[in-house]
């Protein structure tokens, strides 16, 4: 069956990569700087990232550049799709989708970006089941129309060790940083209107989990559901919350256990765990 619609995500979407050639997901990376040092993102091994960060070493994050755009928009292009849907990072914590529009306006089949307001697996979900739609051979009306609803239905949970590198990277303010560092609060984040939120606050780690995933379960509804822990250097930490998750839920779809996106890793520091439940109907 022809593919009428080509996708293309970014890198903080954690689409695994097996997922991403089976369904022909195009998949564009944001760039990490370490020290002097700048990269894609997929170049930047988690453990050499973690010490950088532990050793206050300038770690900084930045959009792809609409070059890196154009040549796989040109290359959808060219094999004959009737549309491109582009969906990438919440534009409330990157510049990727401004710089998507850059290379669309030179391409000549319509390109939709969609500012998805989510990222991570959250992101990642969505953009797996439009790919499934498109592969199935849906039109491009039919694409956004699984793709809206899963933006509007998934939800993504946060867990940090400390709010300093959100603090550091300027994604929650400097007061806040601080009373969490001296009581030891531990934060339960939620990503609300495309900005990180204070959903909950638990003295210490065990609370706090507890909370992400009682919110997770009852978020994820009772029907089939994509669930995913995404985590930086806490392998051990998100097996559990996943096991825990998967217990309480009854409609398991999808099941997803990934390292998270380095630039993600970038702000939320070591010990940092993403969680996200995508319910797979209307």
């Amino acid at each position: 069956m022809r593919r009428r619609v080509a996708i293309v995500t970014d890198s903080t979407a954690s689409v695994p990569l097996d997922v991403a050639d089976r369904l022909g997901i195009s998949i564009v990376q944001l760039e990490l700087t370490v020290g002097a040092e700048q990269n894609d993102e997929r170049r930047v091994l988690h453990p050499q990232m973690a010490e950088a960060m532990r050793n206050n070493v300038p770690v900084s994050t930045n959009p792809p550049p609409p070059p890196a755009f154009y040549w796989n928009y040109a290359d959808a292009a060219a094999s004959g799709v009737e549309a491109i849907i582009s969906i990438h990072i919440s534009e409330g914590m990157s510049q990727t989708c401004q710089s998507a529009r850059i290379a669309a306006a030179e391409i000549g089949v319509p390109v939709y970006v969609v500012d998805a307001r989510l990222t991570g697996l959250s992101l990642g979900f969505p953009v797996i089941a439009a790919a499934e739609a498109a592969a199935a051979g849906a039109t491009p009306h039919g694409v956004m129309n699984v793709l809206e609803h899963r933006l509007r239905s998934t939800t993504q949970l946060l867990y940090v060790d400390t709010l300093e590198y959100l603090q550091r990277s300027g994604r929650i303010g400097r007061a806040q940083a601080w009373v969490g560092q001296a009581l030891s609060i531990k934060p339960v984040l939620i990503m609300k209107d495309g900005v990180i939120d204070q959903l909950a606050k638990g003295i210490g780690e065990e609370r706090a989990l507890r909370k992400a995933i009682a919110t997770a379960v009852e978020r994820a509804g009772r029907g089939p559901v994509d669930v995913g822990v995404e985590h930086f250097e806490a392998a051990d930490r998100a097996k559990e919350v996943l096991d825990a998750l998967c217990s309480r839920l009854p409609q398991v779809r999808r099941v997803t256990l990934e390292e998270t996106s380095a630039i993600i890793g970038a702000h939320t520091g070591p010990g940092a765990l993403g969680i996200a439940v995508s319910p797979a109907n209307p």
